[in-house]
């Protein structure tokens, strides 16, 4: 389950863009009330609805939910409806646009790698990386799950994942026999780019196998490896490395159980929503 990214760190963001106030609103616009809606303008998979308004609401505004997190919503879709003091409105709106179009953008990107995968073969689950921007991991892994994939893991604390740089110093059973001598409660996953490293992994105790850069062919003949040497059952093998477009249904046919993409997260296309105040209504000074 994603889980509300906390207020302290949406708060960094409102610093961020309004480190002395919003000069521009407090000049011109009066202490009066009105209402606002956020709307999608794109079609896709809505994130980032609870953010922006956990964000609102700090600041004084009313809220209400026309959609929810994870949704698909439609082009012209109305997802929030505000109401409150203008100038709170205003100091969160573009932060707020901000995170709802970042993270609708990733989750509808996620979504779409899922449908693919998932339409030839169920149990195959798409994970993002750790391919993030820097201070925005939470809100991006968020995205992911929302999108319905796997999150991965989110820190070098979470688990063992033992990569070529570190097998540049470390031969590969003796880099996983190290892994798994600190601790019996971490996973312990070994990227290899070549069939044989593979196979040494698998039979020197690694949990996870990533099959790193490798083509899809590549990737079916060293699952074929696995398989007839009995070593397939005893991991789980993950597939990455500029994985995108058309080779995720080629990936998907090889046996392997994780596609992770690093495209989900650095390389996001924004999804457009737009904060509109609604004229005509009336409205009220604030004593």
């Amino acid at each position: 389950m994603s889980v509300l990214v906390p207020l302290e760190d949406l708060l960094r963001f409102i610093r961020e863009d309004a480190p002395w106030g919003d000069v521009t609103t407090d000049a011109v616009v009066p202490d009066i009330t009105c209402r606002a809606a956020i709307r999608a303008k794109d079609r896709g998979i809505i994130a980032g609805l609870a953010e922006a308004q956990t964000l609102f609401e700090h600041f004084g505004v009313t809220v209400r939910a026309r959609s929810a997190d994870g949704r698909p919503v439609t082009s012209g879709e109305v997802v929030l409806d505000l109401a409150g003091p203008a100038r709170a409105i205003l100091l969160v709106e573009r932060t707020a646009l901000n995170i709802i179009g970042r993270m609708s953008g990733i989750a509808t990107r996620t979504r779409a790698a899922v449908d693919v995968v998932q339409g030839l073969s169920p149990d195959i689950r798409v994970a993002a990386t750790r391919k993030t921007a820097p201070g925005l991991r939470a809100l991006d892994k968020k995205a992911v799950i929302l999108g319905g994939g796997d999150p991965h893991r989110y820190t070098l604390s979470d688990m063992v994942l033992i990569k070529d740089n570190h097998l540049a110093l470390v031969p590969l059973p003796e880099a996983i026999r190290r892994a798994k001598e600190q601790s019996l409660y971490r996973v312990v996953e070994v990227e290899v780019g070549v069939m044989s490293d593979a196979i040494m992994a698998a039979g020197a105790g690694a949990d996870i196998i990533l099959l790193d850069n490798m083509t899809p062919d590549a990737v079916f003949e060293t699952v074929q490896a696995l398989v007839e040497r009995g070593l397939r059952e005893r991991v789980t093998l993950e597939v990455s490395g500029n994985v995108a477009g058309g080779d995720i249904a080629r990936y998907a046919a090889t046996g392997i159980d994780v596609i992770s993409m690093g495209a989900l997260t650095h390389t996001v296309r924004n999804f457009d929503v737009s904060l509109d105040i609604v004229k005509g209504m009336s409205t009220v000074r604030i004593p």
